[in-house]
This record gives C-alpha cells, structure tokens and sequence, in this order.
C-alpha cells in the first residue's frame, strides 16, 4: 500500500458550523504525525477525513499520491484503532484480527499467516482463542492493533487509542506502539491525542490543532523549546507565560529588569516571556524573582512551588526538596537567559506567521498551564 498522507486545503462543516478549516498537512512515509488538541480542535475531524468517514466541503485528501477523497474507507488501505477498540464480542482473537483479510477477500492460507503475524507482532499470540472479555484492557487494545495492521495498511489512524487505559499500561502501551513504529517504518501513522506526554513521546512531528485549525507544527523539540504563541506554549508542556515590556538589553517584568534575549522586539513593546517550570531554580541565581509562596504540591521525586510576584503566579518544579518553604514564605525564584522565550503579546495563532509544514519525517499574562 501506498504511504504518507496530504491534507490539501480541507475544510469540513456540519449544519453550516466549520469544524475543519482549511488543513493544509503532510504526513511523510514512516512518520509518526500527532494531532495534538483540546476537545472540538478539529483533530478527529481530520483524522476521519482520511479515513473516509466525513466528506470534506472543500479540499482534497491524499494517501500517498492517491487522491482518496471520494473513495468509501475500505478503498483506501488504511488500518485504523479507535478509542474503544470495537473488537467483536462473539468472535475470537484470532476471528476479529482476521475479520479485515476476510472482508478483502484475502485467500484463506495467506489470512492464517497474516493473523499469525500480527499477533505476534503484538504479543498477543497466546491469546489468538480467547474472547475480548477474557482479556484486559491493554490486551483489547493489542488486539485492535493487530487487526489493524493485519491488512498491512500504508497508514495506520490512531484515534486517542490509551485514553481507556489507566496510566500504568498508557506507559506501557507508548513504548510497544514506539517500538512497532521501528518495525513499520514504511507505516505512516497519523495519531490523535489531547495527551501532551503521549505527542512529546512517540511522534516524529506535532501538530498542533485549535479552533478548528492548524495552529503550529515541528518537532516535539522545537514546538517545547522553541514555541511561536502563546497557546502553543501553554499547550505543548506546562509553561510561565509572564507579561514584559521589551528594554534595552532584555525586558521588564514588575519592575525587575530580566536579562533575556530580545531579537528584533522593539523596545518599549508589550510581549509574554515563556519559562518553563522546570528550569525555575530556588534560590539566588540570574533573572531572581522574589515573591511568597502561595502553594506546596509534593509529587513523588519533585515539589512544585506555585509562587506569587508582583500579582503573578511562577510554577517551579524542583527535584524532591528536603525542607520545602512554608506558605507564605518569602522564596527567590531564578532562571538562565538561554532558557527563556520572549513571544509576541497578544499573538493569537491566527494571528501567527503562517505555519511551514513539510513532507519529510523528523528522526493568559503570568499563568502556568498545567497539562
């Protein structure tokens, strides 16, 4: 089957309301691509567009160079695993890996070899007479996965596939759905997730989807290092968005001249510097911010400090502290100019540059988003 995927100008509405604007995307053959979000993003729209389950109003949609947008979903040689797996209740493991093959009307000898495939592939071959309900949770989804890819699909759609599992087997399941990744690497797979942790750890790209558009894209490194707005920021990871004013050799946040790079800004202008709170450190250093410490949160191996200056709450969070401060307690917070961000004020994403996307696969002033 044919590999990568092209969103060429997609725009889908229901009943007059524009729920998909205008995506313009390609995912690369073997890319992970992640559709990251909040709820009504566009994110699963666009995820159903390629698998033919919603007709877009404008736009084409490619699957490598098929254009697929007015082929039905069994045409497109796609595999697709969705939040609730949809196995078979009556059939067996092995029955509902097959059940894809048999539909294709795949010879009987090569649907044995195939349904024996990818249940290995998946771990799951002990289990190939069993029923779903004698399985757990994390097997069910294994089992989708294998029916999925049993087809040998060019794209595989992952449609918030952990957001049934507890956290315990969501871990486990990113490092099995990483490691088919290194054994698919002719599989494009476009995956939807609001889960920053499952974005930042299995994709290749991120792209990041609000109000029904395309807000951002890259790496996971560039879009948590290196964010172009504020939602981007706030969404990819947790992040201090903190309200400057650009000066002469960095900017002015409450009175406290913080020294940060400024590139072009103009001086004077309004802008947000992003920190994130893991590169908040206690105690004096450069950019010291003193304030009181209105919250103590002790999370296992750190403390998280929710701290507050000049009327702004800084997060930090800090390696397991001995003797966290008090509430109320006086604390100077610090952090390295090389670690900070400055982005426009008030830049929305639509009203960012226009978002650069590729083909080729990569290997709220003073509020911290918590994600």
């Amino acid at each position: 089957m044919s590999s990568g995927i092209r969103f060429d100008r997609v725009s889908v509405a229901y009943g007059g309301t524009t729920v998909l604007d205008s995506l313009d995307l390609s995912v690369g053959p073997g890319e992970v691509m992640a559709l990251l979000g909040p709820s009504g993003s566009g994110k699963t729209t666009a995820l159903r567009a390629v698998a033919g389950f919603v007709r877009p109003a404008a736009g084409r949609v490619f699957i490598g160079d098929r254009d697929v947008t007015d082929l039905p979903p069994h045409r497109r040689g796609i595999g697709m695993v969705v939040q609730q797996y949809a196995l078979f209740p009556h059939l067996r493991v092995e029955d509902n890996v097959a059940f894809g093959l048999k539909a294709r009307k795949a010879p009987r000898a090569e649907i044995r070899g195939r349904v024996a495939e990818a249940l290995e592939m998946t771990g799951m071959a002990a289990y190939a007479r069993r029923h779903p309900r004698e399985l757990s949770g994390g097997q069910q989804q294994r089992v989708a996965i294998a029916r999925a890819l049993a087809i040998r699909p060019g794209v595989l759609l992952l449609d918030e596939p952990l957001s049934a599992l507890d956290a315990r087997l969501r871990s486990g399941m990113l490092a099995e759905l990483a490691r088919l990744h290194r054994e698919l690497p002719d599989v494009s797979i476009l995956y939807v997730t609001h889960d920053q942790v499952e974005a930042l750890t299995l994709a290749d790209r991120i792209a990041v989807m609000d109000k029904a558009r395309l807000q951002d894209v890259g790496t996971p490194r560039e879009l948590y290092r290196a964010p172009r707005t504020e939602f981007t920021a706030s969404f990819v990871g947790n992040a201090n968005l903190l309200p400057v004013t650009v000066g002469s050799d960095g900017v002015d946040f409450c009175g406290t001249e913080l020294a940060v790079a400024t590139g072009d800004a103009a001086r004077g202008a309004a802008a947000t510097l992003c920190v994130r709170p893991h590169l908040v450190g206690l105690g004096a250093g450069p950019n010291a911010l003193t304030g009181a410490v209105a919250e103590v949160q002790w999370r296992g191996s750190t403390h998280r400090l929710y701290v507050d200056v000049g009327g702004h709450r800084i997060t930090a969070d800090l390696r397991e502290l001995r003797r966290p401060p008090a509430l109320g307690d006086t604390v100077t917070l610090h952090f390295a100019p090389e670690d900070a961000v400055l982005l426009a004020a008030g830049l929305t994403p639509e009203r960012a540059a226009p978002v650069t996307v590729g083909q080729t696969a990569g290997a709220g002033g003073g509020v911290s988003r918590d994600g």
